[in-house]
């Protein structure tokens, strides 16, 4: 069959792929914690995910006279003191999101997951000085809202398990916005190589502490988690340079049912109306931020080229 020609219909189905991939990753962090800790699940999944991106990489740079030179030059940065910086950030925010998978129900760890553009948009105000409106703020206190639904702090039911998954969406939000500035000089096959080149070795040293050697289906799970992740974020990527943030984002919430159908079907979990009802509020949040978001990049992009003409102004 052949990939529809349609950018957007291209971009959707991209975009769907993504979801299938992060949600199978999850699914499988569960399934190979069973057995061993989460830092070494972090370890492995920063391997086997480097390993299957380094060929990727090395492609473009296999057709020219010196792939060696034209590889080297391809990931070649400045911003080196930047990366440890992102990565440190990003490593502990990764075995947050993996210790709540493993630990709380995937439904609500998923849902939780999905409250990071909430923090990013307060992370772009601090950090980089962008200009929030009224109607932003509104989606950012309605996710917040959500955010407290699920982990209800006033009852009884209220675990500091759901705040590891709450701490892994707010460092998440600041990794957000510091490959927004590595972007800004470095192209993204840069930032990808340096991000897992970092993060594996970052993740090894902590897991060397608590190591279990891996056995049997173990590292059947262990690699696909590291393929799945892999995988997922190569096809976000290449989605979101077709299509609109805005009308891809509603496909990325399928990851949602997928995780919550696995945790019933594998791990006999069952979902609350307080997750339930939290989640739809924390997606309705996100999709409102990412469709102001491309109307805001929109609208800078129409006045580029007058902008062009008046420096002054």
């Amino acid at each position: 069959m052949n990939a529809p020609r349609n950018p957007h219909a291209r971009a959707a189905l991209l975009m769907l792929g993504s979801t299938l991939g992060f949600g199978s990753m999850a699914i499988f962090i569960r399934l190979a914690s069973k057995t061993i800790p989460t830092w070494e699940v972090a370890f492995f999944r920063n391997l086997f995910g480097f390993m299957a991106l380094l060929p990727l990489l090395a492609v473009p740079a296999l057709r020219q006279p010196n792939p060696v030179k034209a590889f080297a030059a391809n990931v070649h940065t400045n911003q080196l003191p930047r990366y440890l910086v992102r990565t440190a950030i990003g490593i502990v925010s990764m075995v947050c999101g993996f210790w709540a998978i493993a630990h709380l129900p995937l439904a609500l760890a998923i849902s939780l997951t999905y409250s990071s553009p909430i923090f990013v948009t307060i992370a772009a105000i601090l950090m980089l000085g962008e200009r929030v409106r009224a109607r932003r703020w509104s989606a950012v206190a309605l996710g917040f809202l959500g955010v407290l639904i699920i982990v209800q702090p006033w009852s009884h039911a209220f675990s500091m398990g759901s705040m590891v998954a709450v701490a892994a969406a707010v460092l998440s939000a600041l990794v957000a916005i510091q490959i927004k500035q590595l972007s800004a000089t470095d192209k993204a096959d840069t930032i990808v190589f340096w991000t897992y080149a970092l993060w594996v070795p970052m993740s090894l040293l902590p897991a060397l502490f608590v190591w279990q050697t891996p056995h049997g289906i173990t590292w059947l799970w262990l690699l696909a988690t590291g393929l799945m992740g892999t995988a997922g974020q190569l096809l976000w990527t290449r989605a979101l340079k077709l299509g609109d943030v805005s009308a891809l984002t509603p496909i990325s919430f399928m990851q949602l049912p997928l995780v919550t159908f696995a945790g019933w079907l594998l791990f006999d979990e069952r979902v609350g109306t307080n997750t339930l009802v939290g989640a739809g509020i924390i997606l309705a949040s996100t999709f409102y931020i990412a469709h102001r978001e491309a109307v805001l990049t929109r609208n800078a992009a129409t006045r580029a080229p007058t902008e062009a003409k008046l420096p002054g102004e």
